[in-house]
């Protein structure tokens, strides 16, 4: 018989429509009466699982608009709500960090199969890198890829100085991911991340620290929490063994430099830019400023007029975009 966990179990991801839970936690139920005999009754909880899962239709597209059970009360104060811009196949991505990626997207589409042998998927996720790597752009496109909403949390409001208040928000918010399956970012994580022997640290912070990693070691949900940050080298060491994967982000290689810049000019008339020159423009920029510089290329061609964008028109954009970030 399924017990009184199960059935709690049952209750609350049909409440909060986490359709992936319910199914896996019926299969639990299915591969209990088994092994106690019960064949007739396993046999049919699976066919129950099976019909359910034909009746809901997969939706249209996975950057698709589709209903998102917004948070409610305190924590739609703490979490922002944003949409998918992106696909996988839109990221420029080493191959390395592009099959890490799509592993972690392959395990979170076949949770319901992992767990019915007692595997849970990589949900626990650590981003590091320089900033503009493509670091948040993950986070939404996995968010699209799976068809989830993409919730950031907002440390302005959880980190307050008033003593205890951030404990109280950090658990509301891990409430919220406990409750509703979704993809949370803890964006510039190092801001309560960081190594707990730091000389200018307070309790207050080390507290929230500890909750954290307390919240987010007994995660129950299906959600994705990524955490992702900048300052790597500033993360609490204690953190890298609650997570399940750690993810680094780092500058393009010139392939992928060239990658980005055909993909922000495609449609333009730019066929004539002379690769070397645009590669040795761009060494040392990240995605985001080498985009930038070819947005800025662009708005110059059609401001003055130009039938095409030149070589000495993007090198001009990132050589402002290289003096812009040494400032």
């Amino acid at each position: 018989m399924a017990t009184a966990t199960q059935i709690k179990a049952l209750l609350q991801s049909h409440g909060t429509g986490d359709d992936e839970r319910f199914y896996a936690i019926a299969l639990q139920m299915a591969a209990a009466e088994a092994r106690r005999g019960h064949e007739a009754l396993a046999a049919e909880l699976k066919s129950l699982v099976d019909k359910a899962k034909q009746r809901k239709s997969p939706p249209k597209s996975n950057l698709s608009i589709f209903h998102v059970a917004q948070p409610q009360g305190e924590a739609a104060e703490l979490l922002e709500h944003v949409e998918p811009t992106c696909k996988i196949s839109d990221l420029i991505l080493a191959e390395p960090l592009r099959l890490r990626v799509g592993r972690i997207l392959e395990e979170q589409q076949n949770l319901t199969r992992l767990k019915e042998h007692g595997l849970r998927p990589r949900q626990r996720l650590l981003f590091t890198g320089p900033p503009g790597c493509g670091k948040t752009m993950t986070a939404s496109a996995l968010a699209a890829e799976l068809a989830l909403p993409l919730f950031v949390v907002r440390l302005d409001s959880l980190i307050t100085r008033y003593l205890g208040e951030s404990l109280s928000k950090l658990r509301v918010i891990f409430e919220t991911v406990n409750r509703t399956r979704a993809v949370y970012l803890f964006d510039e994580f190092d801001s309560i991340g960081y190594t707990r022997d730091f000389t200018g640290d307070v309790g207050e912070m080390r507290r929230l620290l500890n909750s954290f990693l307390t919240f987010i070691e007994k995660l129950t949900s299906n959600s994705l929490v990524i955490a992702a940050t900048n300052h790597g080298e500033r993360l609490d060491k204690a953190l890298y063994r609650r997570f399940d994967d750690l993810i680094e982000f780092g500058l393009p290689e010139e392939d992928h430099v060239w990658e980005t810049v055909q993909a922000r000019l495609r449609g333009l008339n730019a066929a004539k830019l002379e690769k070397s020159k645009i590669l040795q423009a761009a060494k040392g920029l990240n995605y985001a400023e080498i985009t930038r510089a070819c947005e800025e290329a662009t708005k110059e061609m059609l401001i003055r007029g130009y039938k095409m964008l030149t070589t000495p028109m993007l090198i001009s954009a990132l050589t402002e975009r290289r003096l812009f970030l040494n400032h």
